[in-house]
């Protein structure tokens, strides 16, 4: 169809994981020999897995993407849900051709503008307003077409005081707003959005949904949009694009790919999550959820325990470690913060109690995040660990779900004698 600006055809990314080649120099010799001289499929993908963290797995080739195959109409706001891992990012990053298919196809019709992680596309020794004109050239705009546009990109990031100052000084807030105004401003036909927005505060989010609603509907231009907030998703999308485990699960109206999502939440509660990240030598190891509750839930009127196991090359001061409960749709419940930490070389496990009777039978998944100083964000991970709380026994008359997000049991009542 003439008004279909992206068509994926059978297309599927692998990653190896562990060291880089096959092992052998024969082998690496004989996948150079059949993939690049005869020009066949690597017989080496053949024994791949599905992206499944959950699992150890025997192969060290995973699909990180399979035989993905899409439609994407011009003026679409295309939400793209699913777990951590599920594929969404690498989904991102080939239609923005930042990596490669390992097979399949992509066309393209128009300039793709892409937000796929803080500071994409910016020179960190450059300023903001010279990086403006520098995302302009890579989209083909001429300068001309830049200026017209840059008085209102500024005015849209409200960084206008440090527009003249070099990148690399921006907070993480500071470039995501920048990078989203020039992203969103200069006249791309698609734009591509990830989690990225999640950095900014709750008034800029709301300012860039409101943004891409107007360049969806108003303008009749393509977004593709990734978030694990599913209530921005339902208000800025028309269809919807679920990923599990590299595979799209359904596809459709927004409405019903987040119900599908949703319907099987409950399957991905967790209790120990290996996460092994580093960033600036501080390594986030695990988390781990325990209580005196059933296999794969937890009993709501026992204490929920989470273990954050971290390590580092080198002392650290001013570290905060940072809990954040969300519902399964998204929305913030409330978030937990340790004290400033004077961390010493070495490895260490925090431990967070949430009394019993704090949260409800719900699922909840949990966000974790690493701060320096009160403001460099070292690890920010979505979802990392989801959990249902279950009431196995309750005294009263109600004996149906309890309604609400959390579950306080501190509310005082007594009666009062109003008779003399």
């Amino acid at each position: 169809m003439s008004d279909v600006v992206i068509k994926v055809e059978n297309l599927s990314k692998a990653y190896q994981i562990g060291q880089i080649g096959t092992g052998t120099i024969s082998r690496d010799l004989e996948r150079f020999w059949i993939t690049k001289v005869r020009g066949k499929e690597d017989p080496f993908l053949k024994i791949g897995e599905t992206n499944d963290r959950s699992t150890k797995g025997g192969s060290d080739i995973v699909w990180s993407l399979k035989d993905i195959n899409i439609d994407i109409n011009q003026g679409d706001a295309v939400g793209i849900i699913g777990k951590n891992g599920a594929g969404k990012s690498t989904l991102l990053k080939l239609l923005s051709r930042v990596t490669s298919p390992t097979t399949g196809e992509i066309k393209v019709k128009g300039r793709i503008a892409s937000l796929l992680e803080v500071g994409t596309g910016f020179h960190p020794e450059l300023s903001g307003r010279e990086n403006i004109y520098l995302n302009g050239a890579i989209l083909g705009m001429r300068k001309n077409e830049i200026t017209r546009k840059l008085d209102e990109i500024i005015d849209f990031s409200g960084v206008e005081r440090y527009v003249d100052t070099p990148v690399k000084r921006y907070s993480s807030g500071m470039y995501v707003r920048l990078a989203f105004a020039v992203a969103a401003h200069l006249e791309s036909e698609i734009l591509i959005v990830d989690e990225v927005l999640a950095v900014g505060d709750a008034e800029f989010q709301k300012k860039c949904l409101g943004k891409m609603g107007d360049i969806s509907k108003g303008e009749g231009r393509t977004v593709l949009f990734v978030s694990h907030n599913m209530l921005a998703v339902k208000s800025l999308c028309n269809t919807g694009i679920a990923l599990k485990n590299g595979y799209i699960q359904k596809t459709g109206s927004i409405e019903s790919v987040i119900d599908s999502y949703l319907s099987n939440a409950s399957i991905i509660a967790q209790s120990f999550v290996s996460i092994e990240r580093e960033v600036e030598g501080f390594t986030l190891h695990s988390i781990n959820v325990s209580n005196n509750g059933i296999e794969g839930s937890f009993n709501i009127e026992n204490d929920l325990i989470i273990d954050v196991a971290v390590s580092s090359e080198k002392d650290f001061e001013g570290i905060n470690i940072n809990l954040f409960f969300n519902t399964i749709e998204g929305t913030l419940i409330f978030a937990t913060c340790s004290d400033s930490i004077y961390f010493k070389k070495g490895f260490a496990t925090y431990q967070c109690t949430i009394p019993g009777y704090t949260l409800n039978d719900n699922i909840y998944s949990i966000d974790l995040m690493v701060v320096k100083h009160g403001a460099k964000i070292l690890h920010n991970i979505k979802e990392v660990i989801s959990v249902e709380g279950v009431e196995v026994k309750r005294d009263g008359s109600w004996l149906e779900k309890f309604p609400g997000l959390i579950r306080p049991q501190t509310f005082e009542w007594k009666k009062i004698d109003t008779n003399g």
